[in-house]
């Protein structure tokens, strides 16, 4: 039988578990969201993430076992279990370092705590092994904007990245700002699918400036349209945010396929999921003459299959951790 690796990602708002065997295919993948008890507050409160990681976490686990035919008594049989360390909340990220730990402890079997960030360059592998290489994964998320040239499992480094509010933190805000709704980047794409992305003349920050984002000034220069001009209609509004930042990101990744001679593009990342961010970057690739993935809604979202299968490399690349490993809240990406 090939390796089994269980992984636990409790880096935000989402309770996952895994199991992924031979590091590449995922035997089962559970995700406990917890939209629901963040959703009056407009935004993630980190103790009630915390809370509700705690409680969840062993039921979560138990059904990723089960779904991968295993028991809590087939612990033994895993190679190693893996958690996410960081970046993230501090309060989630210590549920699910502490949990695994006392299983690897409980199991006798390794424990390999995870980089957040490698591990959704790992979502890419998971779903498309053959991935050519070398690729450029443009990863965007709540927290993070980045470009990152992909060689191989293990081997990759950092081109860009933003220099202040990340892509999917300016969706959540603008959202926010426009009574759209929790969570903002949904709730944003949907209200734009009724407006017209041209009603609002709204800038592409650095757009020909290196490889470095910035989405900050493009948040406030939205306030100051809408207060300029309050009559402009909230569906026009979002489609003309959401316009901005998809040509400022698909234009950023095709400038950084060019500049590291890659071969491919990929998504990852919850904002990964936006069906015009989607669209845009396959058409523009094609046209580039580069091969694009673009990773199931699933594998976009926080998920411990993604945290598996870096585990499984790690352990192999590097061995164990030791149970002395903390929490990394303020964790950057790997080599940086």
């Amino acid at each position: 039988m090939a390796e089994l690796v269980l992984a636990l990602e409790t880096s935000c708002d989402e309770t996952a578990a895994a199991v992924v065997e031979g590091g590449r295919v995922v035997r089962s993948s559970v995700v406990a969201s917890q939209v629901d008890l963040h959703a009056r507050y407009g935004g993630v409160v980190p103790e009630i993430a915390g809370r509700a990681h705690l409680e969840r976490v062993l039921p979560v686990v138990a059904e990723a076992l089960g779904r991968a035919g295993l028991g809590v008594g087939d612990g033994p049989r895993l190679q190693g279990v893996g958690a996410t360390v960081g970046p993230g909340l501090v309060g989630s990220l210590l549920v699910g370092v502490s949990a695994a730990k006392a299983l690897a402890l409980a199991w006798g079997v390794p424990f390999v705590g995870v980089n957040h960030l490698e591990g959704h360059l790992y979502a890419s592998l998971l779903e498309a092994p053959e991935l050519p290489a070398p690729a450029v994964v443009l990863l965007v998320s709540g927290g993070h904007t980045l470009l990152v040239a992909l060689e191989g499992p293990g081997r990759y480094h950092l081109l860009g990245g933003t220099l202040d509010d990340a892509a999917g933190e300016a969706f959540d805000k603008v959202a926010r700002y426009l009574g759209l709704g929790y969570p903002g980047g949904p709730a944003l794409e949907a209200a734009a699918r009724a407006g017209d992305p041209r009603a609002l003349r709204l800038p592409r920050p650095m757009l020909e400036e290196g490889l470095d984002l910035s989405f900050s000034g493009l948040k406030t220069a939205v306030v100051t349209k809408v207060r300029a001009q309050p009559q402009c209609p909230t569906p026009d509004v979002a489609a003309s945010f959401q316009e901005a930042v998809v040509d400022v990101l698909v234009h950023k990744a095709l400038a950084a396929a060019a500049a590291s001679g890659a071969r491919a593009i990929c998504l990852a990342g919850g904002v990964g999921a936006n069906g015009p961010l989607r669209e845009r970057l396959a058409a523009a690739a094609g046209a580039a003459g580069l091969a694009v993935y673009l990773p199931s809604p699933a594998m976009c979202t926080d998920n411990a299959a993604m945290i598996a299968a870096a585990a499984a490399a790690r352990l192999a690349a590097h061995g164990p951790d030791g149970l002395d490993a903390g929490a990394e809240p303020g964790l950057g990406f790997p080599g940086t």
